[in-house]
C-alpha cells in the first residue's frame, strides 16, 4: 500500500514589502531543501502549469515540472507568487489547473500533458503569496492555509533597518561600514517623512539613495580624513533632509479637519491599510446625494444609509429638520482618480454629516471605522490591524472600532497599543461622542434661542 505524504498548503497574504518570498526562502533553508519559485500574475494560459500535448509544435512540459528540471530535486520548496493576479480567458482557466497541483489528495498523481505519465507533487512544500483574497477563486483558497502577514510598526522597521537593510545597501553601493552611518532618529525621520507602507521596500530604496550619495561623495574624494570619516558620514535628521530633499508625507488630519464636515476614516488596499478622508457638503437644491470619489456599490449604499439615519433621527441628534429641506448634500472621498469600495466606511459618512449640520469639527487625531445600519448599530468589520496600523503611520492618536471587533485588538502589536487609545462603539451615538469636537459657548447659546424662539413659535400657534 502506497504511503502519501500529506504537506499543508500554506498562503501567505499580504501588503508588498512584508517579505513573503523572504519568508519562503528562509523556510527552504531551515529545511535544508532547495527552493524555487514561479511568478502567476497576468498568467492566462491553462498550458502553463499543465504543458501541452507533444502533437502540437513548440510543445513543452508545464512550468512545475520545467521548474523541478531546473532546481534538480523532486521535494524542493516551491513557491507560487502571486496567485491572486490569475487570468482566464479562451486558452483556459489557470486558477482551475491548480486545483490538481494543490489538493493534497491528487497531486500524487499529477500528469503533465507533455510528459503523459501520472507525477508525484506529494513530497513538494508549496508556498503561495497574495495581496488580497478578494480575486481568488474559493475552490482554490479552500485547499490553502491561510496565514496573514500584516505590515510592520515604525520600531520594527528600524530593527529591519539596522540589522538587515542598512548592511545590505552598505556593500550594495561598495562602502565599508566605517564609511557610513544612520543613527536611529536618521531612520525614523526616513520613516515617517520619505515612506508611508506597510512593508520596506520603499524604505530600502531611500535608504539606497542616501548610501548612493554617500558612495559618490567618497569616490570623487570630499570625505575627510579617515579619522574623522566616521562623525562626518553619520545620517542623522538633518543629513536625510539634505540627501533626499523636502519630505513626501505630512500629518494632514489635522489640517483636513480643522473645518467642520470631514472625517478621518480608515481603510484597507491591497498595498495594506490606508486612511481616507470623507468630506460632506451641502447646497441650496432639489434634496438630491451627490457621491464622488469612484465609489463602488458597497460605498453608495452606506453613503445612502448615513444619509437616511441623519435625517430619521435629527432630533435625537441635535440638528434643526429644516436644514434637510430644498437641500442637495455631497458626498466625496479624495483622491478621486482611486477606485474604492467596501462596507466600513458608514460611520464615517454619518460622523461627516452630522459634524456638517451641527458645525463641530471632528478631533484631528481621531480615526474611525464601522459599518452602520438604519437603527445606528454599529457592525463589525475586517482588516483591524491592517487600519490601526494605518493609523499609527499617519499619526492617529485615537481609533474608535465597533465593539464586536473587540477581540481583534489582541492582534495589534503592544507597542502601538500603548502609544494608541481605542474607543469601543455599539451605536452611532458612542462614536460621535468620542469624534466631535465640544459645541463652542456661541454654538451653544445660539441652539438655545433656536429652542426658544421654536418653542414661543409653537405656543404662539397653539393660542391662534
Amino acid at each position: 500500500m502506497r504511503r502519501v505524504l500529506i504537506y499543508s498548503i500554506l498562503l501567505f497574504v499580504g501588503p508588498p514589502g512584508v517579505g513573503k518570498t523572504s519568508l519562503g526562502r528562509s523556510i527552504a533553508r531551515s529545511l535544508g531543501r532547495e527552493f524555487t519559485r514561479m511568478s502567476l500574475g497576468g498568467m492566462r494560459d491553462e498550458a502553463e502549469i499543465r504543458g501541452h500535448r507533444r502533437t502540437y509544435i513548440g510543445a513543452m512540459p508545464g512550468r512545475i515540472i520545467q521548474a523541478l528540471k531546473r532546481v534538480g530535486t523532486k521535494n524542493p520548496v516551491f513557491m507560487l507568487d502571486e496567485v491572486d493576479k490569475i487570468g482566464s480567458d479562451w486558452r483556459g482557466d489557470p486558477s482551475s489547473a491548480l486545483l490538481e497541483v494543490l489538493d493534497p489528495q491528487q497531486n500524487y498523481a499529477f500528469r503533465d500533458h507533455y510528459l503523459d505519465v501520472d507525477f508525484d507533487l506529494s513530497e513538494i512544500m508549496f508556498i503561495a503569496t497574495a495581496n488580497t483574497l478578494d480575486t481568488i477563486p474559493a475552490p482554490l483558497r479552500d485547499r490553502m492555509e491561510l496565514i496573514q502577514l500584516d505590515g510592520y510598526t515604525e520600531y520594527e522597521k528600524i530593527e529591519i533597518a539596522k540589522g538587515y537593510l542598512v548592511p545590505r545597501q552598505i556593500k550594495a553601493n561598495g562602502l565599508r561600514p566605517d564609511e557610513i552611518q544612520f543613527t536611529e532618529d536618521g531612520l525614523r525621520q526616513i520613516i515617517r517623512d520619505y515612506t508611508r507602507e506597510a512593508g520596506v521596500r520603499n524604505l530600502e530604496r531611500e535608504i539606497s539613495r542616501v548610501a548612493r550619495k554617500i558612495a559618490t561623495k567618497v569616490a570623487g574624494g570630499e570625505m575627510a580624513s579617515q579619522d574623522d570619516q566616521e562623525e562626518r558620514a553619520a545620517i542623522g535628521p538633518a543629513e536625510v533632509r539634505e540627501f533626499l530633499g523636502k519630505p513626501k508625507y505630512h500629518f494632514e488630519a489635522a489640517l483636513r479637519t480643522e473645518r467642520a464636515g470631514v472625517a478621518t476614516g480608515l481603510a484597507v488596499t491591497p498595498v495594506g491599510g490606508d486612511v481616507l478622508f470623507i468630506e460632506a457638503a451641502c447646497m441650496p437644491g432639489k434634496d438630491r446625494l451627490t457621491l464622488t470619489g469612484q465609489l463602488g456599490d458597497v460605498m453608495k449604499e452606506s453613503a445612502q444609509i448615513a444619509l437616511s439615519y441623519v435625517r430619521a433621527h435629527s432630533d435625537q441628534l441635535g440638528l434643526d429638520s429644516r436644514k434637510f429641506n430644498d437641500a442637495d448634500i455631497h458626498l466625496h472621498v479624495p483622491a478621486g482618480a482611486v477606485p474604492k469600495d467596501g462596507p466600513s466606511a458608514g460611520v464615517t459618512m454619518v460622523t461627516a454629516l452630522v459634524s456638517l449640520f451641527t458645525g463641530r469639527p471632528v478631533e484631528a487625531e481621531v480615526g474611525m471605522t464601522g459599518e452602520i445600519s438604519l437603527q445606528g448599530q454599529v457592525l463589525p468589520i475586517g482588516g483591524v490591524k491592517q487600519k490601526i496600523l494605518a493609523a499609527h503611520r499617519a499619526g492617529l492618536k485615537r481609533v474608535i472600532v465597533p465593539k464586536r471587533n473587540e477581540a481583534d485588538l489582541d492582534d495589534v502589536p503592544e507597542d502601538v497599543r500603548n502609544e494608541m487609545s481605542f474607543h469601543l462603539a455599539e451605536t452611532i451615538d458612542q462614536v460621535l461622542e468620542h469624534s466631535l469636537c465640544p459645541a463652542s459657548p456661541v454654538d451653544q447659546a445660539e441652539d438655545a434661542v433656536s429652542e426658544a424662539v421654536d418653542a414661543l413659535t409653537s405656543v404662539e400657534v397653539a393660542l391662534n
